[in-house]
C-alpha cells in the first residue's frame, strides 16, 4: 500500500477552547489500516473530564462569546475561509479518508470536495438568511418571528465518510450561529482533527468548535451531558434510537441521519444499459458502506434474467485492490468487526434460500486486509433478511416483481426510507412511481446526492433533514416577538 500523507499538528490532545488541549487520560486511539491490518497513527481518546471541558469551552462561547452575537454576513464571511482552508488541504483530507476506511483514492479525491463546498454553500446562504421576519397581526399591530441558535450542538459522526459527515453538520450548525462539540467515530478520528486545523487557520473565535474523539460509552456521557442543548447524529438506527430515548429525558433537541435499504426500481420500459451506469457504482460504493446503497434491485419477472446477467457481468469487472491505486475501484471493509458481520449476512442469505450467483467470499490473491468480493444474490424473497437488514457491505438482493404495484410495495417493505432510484424509459412515469416510494429521496434514472438539496430519511432512517436549505432548520430555535 502507497504510504499516505497526512500530518496533524497535535495528535495527542483534544481541540477544546481554540486552543490543543493535553488529555485527562493516557488512553489512545488506534487506527488501523483496513488493507495491512496494522495500526498506522494514535490519537488521543476523550475521557468524561474532557467532554466537560469541550461542553464547558462551547457552553461560554454560545452564552457569553461572539459568534451567536454577529450578523450572518460576519459569519458567513469566516465559513468562507474555513471552506479556503479546507480546499487547500483536499488531498491530504482524501488520504486521510482513503487510508481510514479503505475507499478508493479516485472516489476520495472527487468526493472530499464536498467539505468545502458545504462551508462556502452555509457561508454565502447565511450572509444573506433572513433571520427575521414581520408579520401583521390581525389588530393590525405588528409580530417578529426570530430565528435564533438552539445552542450548544453535540455532532456525532460515524466511520464511514468521516469528513464530509461532519462538515453537513458543522457547516450548518455554524452558519446558524450555534457552538459545536465534535465526536468523530473512534475508528476515523484524524478528520476531526484536520477540520479542527482548518477552524483554527481561518480565525474561528475559541470554543466555537471542539473536538472530542472518544469510543462509545464516552459517546453516552456527551449525549446526556445538561450542557448540550442538540445532538445531530449520523450512524446505525439502533443508535440512534437509543440517543432518541436519552434526549427525550430532558427533550433534548435532536437529529438523526441513519440507516438504509434503498431499492432500484427497474421498471419494463427501463434501458439496461443506462441503468447499469449508475447501479454498479451506487449498489456498493465505498464497498457498500454507504447508508443511501442501491442494495435491492427490483426487477420486472419477464426481465429478470436479462437484467441479473448484465448487472453479474458488469459487477465481475470491478477492480478490487489497493485502494491507494488510481485504477481500483472497490477496496476492503473498513474493519475486521465488519468483514465478520458482511460473512455472516451471506451464510444468512445462503440458509434462507438465496442463489448466491456472484463472490461470497475473500478475492484471489489477498492474504491480509478486510476485503471481500463483490457479492449479488438473485432469487430473493423480500421478507428475508438480507432484502430487510442493513448490511453495510458489498451485498446486493435482485428481486422479482410481477405488477407495478408490487414493485411498490416491495420497495416499501422495509423498516427504511432513505433513498431510492426508478429506472425507465419515461422520466414522467418514473416522478410517479418515485412519489409512490416512502423514501426522503429518489432518483428517476441515476443516484444522486446534492449537498445542496436536503437529505434525510422516512420512517427508521431518521428524522430531519441536512444539506440544502432545509439543513440549517435543525439548528435554530423559532421565537415569536409581539408588539402590544
Amino acid at each position: 500500500m502507497n504510504h499516505p500523507v497526512i500530518s496533524l499538528q497535535s495528535p495527542h490532545t483534544f481541540f477544546i477552547g481554540g486552543t490543543w488541549s493535553k488529555p485527562h487520560t493516557e488512553r489512545k486511539l488506534s487506527v488501523v489500516s483496513p488493507v495491512t491490518e496494522e495500526e498506522f497513527m494514535t490519537v488521543a481518546e476523550a475521557g468524561e473530564r474532557d467532554v466537560d471541558d469541550a461542553v464547558a469551552a462551547a457552553r461560554t462561547a454560545f452564552d457569553s462569546g461572539e459568534w451567536p452575537r454577529l450578523g450572518g454576513a460576519e459569519r458567513g464571511r469566516v465559513l468562507l475561509k474555513i471552506g479556503a482552508a479546507l480546499q487547500a488541504r483536499l488531498p491530504e483530507l482524501a488520504n486521510a479518508w482513503t487510508a481510514q476506511v479503505g475507499a478508493p483514492i479516485s472516489l476520495t479525491k472527487y468526493a472530499v470536495g464536498q467539505a468545502p463546498m458545504l462551508f462556502n454553500y452555509y457561508g454565502d446562504l447565511i450572509s444573506s438568511y433572513r433571520l427575521i421576519d414581520e408579520r401583521t397581526r390581525d389588530d393590525g399591530r405588528m409580530a417578529r418571528i426570530v430565528r435564533e441558535p438552539v445552542g450548544v450542538v453535540a455532532a456525532i459522526t460515524p466511520w464511514n465518510a468521516p469528513l464530509v459527515l461532519l462538515c453537513y453538520k458543522v457547516a450548518a450548525a455554524l452558519a446558524a450561529g450555534c457552538t459545536v462539540v465534535a465526536k468523530p467515530s473512534p475508528e476515523t478520528p484524524i478528520d476531526a482533527y484536520l477540520l479542527a486545523e482548518c477552524m483554527q487557520a481561518a480565525g474561528l473565535p475559541p470554543g466555537v468548535f471542539n473536538v472530542v474523539p472518544a469510543g462509545r460509552e464516552v459517546g453516552d456521557y456527551l449525549i446526556r451531558h445538561p450542557g448540550v442543548d442538540k445532538i445531530s447524529f449520523t450512524g446505525s438506527t439502533a443508535a440512534g434510537k437509543h440517543i432518541a430515548g436519552v434526549a427525550a429525558q430532558r427533550l433534548t433537541r435532536t437529529s438523526f441521519e441513519l440507516g438504509g435499504k434503498s431499492a432500484a426500481v427497474v421498471l419494463p420500459s427501463a434501458n439496461v444499459e443506462q441503468m447499469l451506469q449508475s447501479v454498479v457504482p451506487y449498489s456498493m460504493p465505498i464497498t457498500g458502506q454507504v447508508c443511501f446503497s442501491l442494495t435491492r434491485i427490483l426487477v420486472p419477472r419477464s426481465r429478470e434474467q436479462e437484467i441479473l446477467d448484465a448487472y453479474t457481468s458488469a459487477v465481475k469487472q470491478v477492480r478490487v485492490g489497493d485502494p491507494f491505486d488510481a485504477a481500483t475501484q472497490m477496496g476492503p471493509l473498513a474493519m475486521d468487526r465488519q468483514l465478520q458481520r458482511v460473512r455472516g449476512y451471506i451464510e444468512t442469505g445462503k440458509r434462507e434460500g438465496a442463489r448466491l450467483v456472484l463472490g461470497g467470499g475473500r478475492p484471489q490473491g489477498f492474504s491480509r486486509g478486510y476485503f471481500i468480493e463483490p457479492t449479488v444474490f438473485a432469487g430473493v424473497d423480500s421478507r428475508m433478511t438480507i432484502a430487510q437488514e442493513e448490511i453495510f457491505g458489498p451485498v446486493v438482493s435482485v428481486i422479482a416483481y410481477d405488477t407495478l404495484d408490487e414493485a411498490v410495495d416491495i420497495a416499501n417493505g422495509t423498516r427504511y426510507g432513505l433513498h431510492g432510484a426508478v429506472y425507465t424509459s419515461d422520466p414522467e412515469e418514473g416522478f410517479a412511481v418515485a412519489r409512490r416510494i416512502r423514501s426522503g429521496s429518489v432518483t428517476v434514472n441515476g443516484l444522486i446526492v446534492d449537498p445542496k438539496m436536503p437529505f434525510g430519511g422516512f420512517k427508521e432512517s431518521g428524522l430531519g433533514r441536512e444539506g440544502g436549505i432545509e439543513g440549517l432548520d435543525p439548528y435554530f430555535e423559532l421565537k415569536t416577538v409581539y408588539f402590544a
